[in-house]
C-alpha cells in the first residue's frame, strides 16, 4: 500500500503560493481547501486561484470543497486544473451522479465525511469513488487538535474497502502530525493531509519526508496492510 503525503496550503503563506508549492516539491499532491463561509464558517479561495496554482506547480492539486451545492461547482474545479476533487456527503444532492461527472471530466472523485457522519450509510457508494476523506477535526479551520475518536471510524472504513475489494484511497485530514500520523496509518489511512505540521516548520520538504517515513513504517506493521 503506497503512502501519500498531501501538504495543505491552508497553512501556507497565501501571498507566496507558488513558492510555497515549490517548497513541498516531494509531496504527492497539494491539498487545496475551498471554503465558502456557508458550509463552514470560513472563507478561503476559489476557482481563479486554483487555475493560477495549477499553472504554477507540477504537483497535482487535491481540491477539498467545503462548500454548499458542490453538484454545481465541483466540475469547475476539474476544469480549473484539479486532479482530484472532494465533495462533502453532507452537501451533495446527488453524490453518485457528481462522482461520475468528476471522473468523466478526467479527475479523481472523492467524498468527505464530517466527524459526526457515519460511513455505513454510504457503503454502496464506495465503488463510485477513487478516494474517501474522513475528517479528523471539524472542517473549517486549520491547526485544530486531532480527534482520536475518529480512529475507530477509520478502521471501519478500511474494513469496508477490504470487504468490497476496492482500490480506494483512504484520506485523513485534520491535526495530522508526527504525533498522530502513525495512529492514522495503523487504523487504515494511506493518504495524509498535513498543514501546520508541514508549513509550520523551517523546512517543509523535510517535514514531508519525515511524515512519509513515519507513515510507511506504521503501515508496514499494521494488521490491515499485512493481510495483503
Amino acid at each position: 500500500m503506497t503512502v501519500q503525503i498531501n501538504p495543505s496550503i491552508l497553512s501556507a503563506d497565501f501571498a507566496r503560493l507558488a513558492a510555497e508549492a515549490e517548497a513541498v516539491k516531494g509531496a504527492d499532491w497539494l491539498h487545496v481547501d475551498v471554503m465558502d463561509n456557508h458550509f463552514v464558517p470560513n472563507l478561503t479561495l476559489g476557482v481563479p486561484v486554483v487555475e493560477s496554482l495549477s499553472r504554477a506547480t507540477d504537483t497535482p492539486l487535491d481540491c477539498h470543497l467545503m462548500i454548499e451545492d458542490p453538484d454545481r461547482w465541483a466540475p469547475q474545479y476539474v476544469e480549473a486544473g484539479a486532479g482530484s476533487v472532494t465533495f462533502h456527503a453532507e452537501a451533495a444532492h446527488a453524490p453518485v451522479r457528481l462522482a461520475r461527472e468528476i471522473r468523466a471530466k478526467g479527475a479523481r472523485a472523492s467524498m468527505a465525511l464530517k466527524p459526526a457522519t457515519p460511513i455505513e450509510p454510504y457503503e454502496d457508494l464506495l465503488p463510485e469513488l477513487d478516494m474517501l476523506l474522513i475528517m479528523t477535526v471539524e472542517p473549517g479551520f486549520g491547526g485544530q487538535k486531532f480527534l482520536d475518536i475518529m480512529l475507530p471510524k477509520i478502521r471501519r472504513t478500511r474494513q469496508l474497502i477490504e470487504r468490497h475489494g476496492l482500490e480506494l484511497w483512504l484520506q485523513v485530514d485534520g491535526g495530522v502530525s508526527a504525533e498522530t500520523i502513525e495512529r492514522c496509518a495503523d487504523a487504515g489511512a494511506d493518504v495524509f493531509v498535513a498543514g501546520s505540521a508541514v508549513y509550520g516548520t523551517d523546512d517543509p520538504a523535510a517535514a514531508v519526508r519525515s511524515l512519509r517515513e513515519l507513515a510507511e513504517t506504521a503501515t508496514a506493521a499494521a494488521p490491515w496492510a499485512c493481510a495483503h
